[in-house]
């Protein structure tokens, strides 16, 4: 199972590190994104993923970011794309392949702006919008 995103910093950790909480070792989950992200700040999660997800008690700090290319392995019996971008890349990845892929449209939180409480709001209705669809999706034990 692959969450994917643009930079791997935001949504797709974020869906990572629910599923990875409700389904626990039963599904390998990784996320990726498009490209890296140039920066001071751009060697793990944004600092607002960090803490939003700090809140539910899951620490995505040690989070990684990598691009589809830095991959360990690419054979996932299902991708979830969460940008037009990635869905693109999720096609192009599966081609030939018995692969599901699954697009699932994510508000990017980076785009707000306003005082930190409005931008952390942003991060914590993009947490609990994907919390709620991978619920749906996995059901309650993860096992979808």
């Amino acid at each position: 199972m692959l969450f994917a995103c643009n930079f791997n910093r935001v949504r797709s950790p974020m869906a990572e590190a629910l599923l990875k909480k409700l389904a626990g070792n039963r599904i390998f989950v990784d996320s990726c994104g498009l490209r890296q992200e140039a920066g001071e700040d751009s060697d793990g999660p944004d600092p607002f993923t960090r803490e939003v997800m700090a809140e539910i008690g899951l620490d995505v700090s040690g989070h990684t970011p990598k691009t589809f290319d830095e991959l360990d392995d690419d054979s996932f019996d299902l991708i979830v794309s969460l940008t037009p971008e990635a869905q693109h890349r999720a096609v192009e990845l599966t081609r030939g392949r018995a692969a599901e892929i699954e697009y699932w449209p994510t508000f990017d939180p980076t785009l707000t702006e306003g005082s930190r409480e409005a931008r952390l709001a942003a991060y914590r209705e993009v947490r609990d919008s994907l919390a709620r669809r991978i619920a749906e999706r996995f059901g309650s034990d993860g096992a979808g």
